[in-house]
């Protein structure tokens, strides 16, 4: 048995062992609570014939969605330039280091009333929310990522002859691009986890309120459904997004020049390492001449 299929079988070994804890708490606690009483799991199937009956659940899964597909890409318009701001400058670092770290530190449902009071009920507020928790994974790895990119890289573009965009576009981001793209799948199950309760602050549709909706209706069942689906639905999110972001959609022949790119960079680097004076400091990549 291959190392994949065996961890395939531990996985569904874990499924099936949390199903039975799930069958068993559920069998004991029913006796005297009809709320456990209804969240067994053979209460699903019916439940979930309801809800798709209704046509409760596309709805809903398509609107928490958008509005997590938003609320990320808020966060990334602000994240990324950010970020790098924070790790090619010290004097900025220095200076955002406590506000960063104390904004960090509050609860993104912290913010829930004010984003209330300043965008009223609705979608905006729970998309500020969503920005909100989001933002900072992207902040701190496109920062991480910038620190740590070598100053030769720099050196030996400019020294090459590359323009301020060349070296954007072919020094800076392939080297903070793992960064920055661990920052986004670290902030789509922040955001994920974080949407579900925001959309319980009024609005009238998605997953989160699919809850409220089902709770005040003592539908228990179709309450149960709603999390298994939100939390089947994260969990998809996370490995289509580690998928996506890994690289492994970049083309082949893409990889292989910017292969060649780095190699041949490197090769110069060595060769006239010893005549270059330049300067890289705090993410600074502009070369100054001897």
């Amino acid at each position: 048995m291959t190392p994949s299929a065996r961890a395939l079988g531990r996985g569904l070994l874990g499924v099936l062992l949390l199903v039975l804890a799930w069958w068993v708490f559920t069998a004991v606690a029913g006796r005297t609570d009809p709320m456990a009483a209804a969240m067994r799991p053979d209460r699903v199937p019916g439940a979930l014939a309801e809800l798709w009956g209704r046509g409760a659940l596309l709805p809903g899964l398509a609107t928490s969605l958008g509005r997590l597909a938003a609320g990320v890409a808020l966060a990334v318009l602000v994240g990324v330039p950010l970020g790098a701001m924070v790790g090619a400058s010290r004097w900025v670092r220095e200076t955002t280091a406590p506000g960063i770290q104390f904004l960090r530190m509050v609860s993104p449902l912290s913010w829930a009333p004010v984003a209330v009071a300043a965008f009223g009920i609705g979608a905006v507020p729970v998309v500020f929310i969503v920005a909100a928790a989001a933002t900072w994974p992207v902040v701190l790895n496109t920062a991480h990522g910038i620190r740590n990119l070598p100053p030769s890289w720099g050196a030996v573009a400019r020294t090459l002859g590359a323009s301020r965009g060349e070296l954007l576009r072919s020094v800076v981001w392939p080297g903070v691009r793992p960064q920055v793209l661990t920052g986004i799948r670290l902030a789509l199950g922040i955001a994920w986890v974080v949407l579900v309760p925001a959309e319980m602050l009024g609005v009238r549709s998605g997953l989160g309120y699919e809850i409220l909706n089902a709770r005040d209706r003592l539908a228990y069942d179709e309450m149960l459904v709603v999390i298994l689906l939100i939390g089947a639905v994260g969990t998809l999110v996370d490995l289509a997004a580690q998928r996506l972001l890994s690289g492994a959609w970049v083309p082949a022949r893409r990889r292989a020049r910017a292969g060649r790119t780095v190699a041949g960079g490197g090769a110069h680097a060595a060769r006239d390492g010893a005549g270059q004076t330049g300067a890289a400091r705090d993410g600074d990549l502009t070369v100054r001449p001897a």
